[in-house]
């Protein structure tokens, strides 16, 4: 299954494969990939990622045959065999369960146009169950800003960032997860004296840069963001002519924040009362503040209400529908925010219109021929808990679930009794473990479509090298399915990607001035109406995308942990780091990120550590009530006393075995920044 190394490899701009900041490259040959000047890394940068991107095109590990599983063991087999095996099976299961016995799994690392395709598969077929992993990072922080605000993407740019006098960075590490960004447009905006805020419970290279560090105990943010909210109006910092004409529930708010004491805040939230006052006041000060948030806030059973504590911060200041101001969520695939907007969510259509709204369904029948679903579908979070009894298969489209989703043992199990499971994919990764038939796509080097960054770029990728042995495109995959699966085919008669693109412009209303020749090597950004010259780069400045004029002021309480600590129990929290990404399924292989990465560690506090007969490099097993995983331990005073921290890249050791299947009620994002723990040495694990 090894790839053909003679591949016609020429150099075409694109869009780096990794994180959602949009940095263009091209093959620079030697199997190397380089940055190119593109609109966001406007001289070209890339970070290690980037500058190894190429080093999976190739790699000797790629599928390039489909694969059937025969008396529990593969078997290569052609393309008509495979794909009728997927049609008979899905076709069998949806006659006798239903449509929703199926759920589909999308991928934030694949184009739009690919995207667009599954879900009108889905939809098509009868069902909403289609989702992607925006679901385990950012869901809570959609649902809160789209609540409030109608919209749930960075409200600003990068390059209006510059503009900005304060940056309240929280639950992020932009300048490891993120680095052309905090490089490129952090950076310069702080050496022209703009103050930065830190909130994070470890010491990152985010914190070095900072003016006021903020180390939050993890599950106790709205404690602190509350807290500040009251020293905002204890001290007349409130933007009052903003809050009059931009906003309502005025008088519910401070009569909330009126029982909050901000010294038991700051206590319960493990920070400096002083501190919080500092950073309250540095950021309503400031003329300009912009909030930049990540998965530090957004992955809790709270997550929602973290982001909506948040939002009053921005509304009491009048920080939003300026430049350098806003609420800006800093995104992890390259297409996360792209898989969302062309409808690879069950609640939502393209554009983000609800499922129930009849007036949305329609405008997409007229253009499909078939009305989509009017009742939401399930997120994957809940599809994969139903495995095996309403969940009968799953269609995984370049996405590892046997490791990204939460309490991955029994997640692994649910997969065991599924009736059928196709995956497509590059590698043979835990999920296609788990698979029935197996369909080798196309990497990033190999196809053409569109991705859409963290600020709201649509981007043009091109093919950078030629298929490996009998692997396909991702789209010709799809849509191949969607015309076996689907009674209208004619549906599915697509003339390439950019015919994907001119549908999905009809149908998103985001998306509908945009063109291939209006991005060309450079982009356009959502909300680009048809009737407009151009698209929108500051949101909410007159009204706010609700339509509304205002937007509402949220009474926010707490809700603890889902996940008690008690006894000597220590709290995880998980991450990414530079040099990996995601499941890991791509960046292990790269031989480049390899030699970076030494070994996962589990970084421990110096106190805990002693307290727990742990030296720096000692092997540590670290158990939950769902698992337990063995690891090096960093001793480090870099992370507050009681709470632990290790990635979530590796399948060994595979964090998510320890992590709690608690959701967010409203966002059903799961809580991986909280799991209770114990921490030994195996000397005392076996001695117990």
């Amino acid at each position: 299954m090894g790839a053909n190394q003679d591949r016609n490899p020429r150099a075409e701009q694109t869009v780096c494969p990794y994180c959602g900041v949009g940095c263009t490259i091209q093959y620079a040959g030697n199997g190397k990939a380089t940055g190119t000047a593109g609109p966001v890394n406007t001289k070209g940068e890339i970070c290690p990622k980037g500058g190894a991107a190429y080093d999976v095109v190739e790699h000797e590990d790629r599928l390039t045959e489909p694969l059937v599983r025969e008396n529990g063991r593969f078997a290569t087999a052609p393309w008509e065999t495979a794909l009728s095996r997927v049609t008979d099976r899905l076709t069998e299961i949806i006659d006798q369960h239903g449509s929703d016995a199926v759920e589909f799994f999308a991928s934030s690392n694949c184009t739009n146009e690919e995207n667009y395709v599954l879900q009108k598969i889905a939809r098509m077929l009868g069902t909403n169950n289609v989702d992607n992993c925006a679901r385990l990072c950012h869901s809570s922080t959609v649902a809160a800003m789209s609540e409030r605000f109608g919209a749930g993407a960075m409200t600003n740019t990068l390059d209006d960032l510059a503009e900005t006098d304060c940056l309240l960075v929280t639950g992020a590490n932009p300048a490891e997860q993120h680095p052309v960004i905090f490089r490129s447009y952090f950076v310069p905006a702080i050496r022209n004296g703009a103050t930065l805020i830190h909130i994070d419970q470890r010491e990152t290279d985010t914190t070095n840069a900072a003016d006021i560090h903020l180390d939050v105990r993890p599950g106790y943010d709205i404690q602190l963001l509350n807290s500040m909210a009251k020293v905002i109006l204890d001290e007349e910092l409130v933007d009052e002519s903003f809050v009059e004409e931009r906003t309502t529930g005025y008088a519910d708010l401070t009569a909330h924040l009126d029982d909050v004491d901000i010294g038991s805040g700051a206590d319960v939230a493990g920070v400096d009362p002083e501190t919080v006052q500092e950073a309250a006041r540095t950021y309503a000060e400031a003329d300009r503040a912009a909030i930049i948030t990540g998965m530090g806030m957004s992955q809790h059973a709270c997550g929602t209400d973290n982001v909506h504590a948040l939002l009053n911060l921005a509304l009491l200041t009048g920080n939003v529908g300026r430049p350098g101001t806003g609420v800006n969520p800093l995104r992890g695939q390259n297409n996360v925010q792209g898989a969302g907007d062309i409808g690879a969510l069950p609640s939502v259509l393209p554009g983000y219109e609800p499922v129930t709204d009849p007036d949305a369904r329609q405008r997409v029948a007229d253009e499909w021929g078939v009305e989509p679903p009017s009742e939401p579908g399930l997120t994957e979070t809940t599809a994969t808990h139903q495995f095996g009894d309403e969940i009968k298969a799953a269609v995984v489209f370049g996405e590892n679930p046997a490791v990204t989703e939460p309490n991955a043992t029994s997640v692994g199990a649910g997969f065991d009794e599924l009736d059928f499971c196709v995956v497509i994919d590059l590698f043979e990764t835990a999920t296609v473990d788990h698979a029935d038939v197996v369909l080798p796509g196309s990497s990033w080097a190999e196809k053409a479509g569109t991705v859409t960054n963290t600020d709201r770029r649509v981007m043009r990728m091109r093919p950078n090298a030629d298929l490996p042995g009998n692997a396909r495109r991702d789209l010709d995959i799809l849509t191949d399915l969607g015309q076996r699966l689907v009674d209208q085919s004619d549906a599915f008669d697509y003339d390439g990607p950019e015919a994907v693109f001119e549908e999905l412009t009809r149908v998103n209303p985001l998306y509908a001035g945009m063109s291939y020749d209006g991005i060309g090597d450079s982009f356009q950004r959502w909300p680009f109406p048809a009737d407009a010259d151009s698209g929108t780069d500051v949101l909410h400045t007159e009204t706010f995308a609700s339509g509304e004029q205002t937007a509402s002021l949220a009474p926010v309480s707490p809700t603890p942990p889902a996940d008690a600590v008690t006894g000597e129990q220590l709290v995880l929290t998980t991450g990414r780091v530079l040099q990996h990404f995601n499941s890991g399924a791509l960046t292990r292989r790269s031989e480049t990120l390899m030699r970076m990465r030494g070994e996962d560690v589990l970084e421990i506090h110096p106190d805990d550590a002693a307290a727990r007969g742990i030296e720096d490099g000692d092997t540590v097993v670290v158990e939950s009530e769902r698992g337990s995983v063995t690891v090096s331990a960093a001793v480090t005073a870099t992370i507050r006393p009681g709470v632990v921290f290790c990635t979530f890249h590796y399948l060994d050791p595979l964090a998510n075995a320890l992590t709690g299947d608690a959701l967010d009620p409203v966002a059903e994002i799961p809580e991986y920044k909280h799991s209770a723990v114990e921490v030994r040495t195996p000397a005392a694990t076996t001695q117990e």
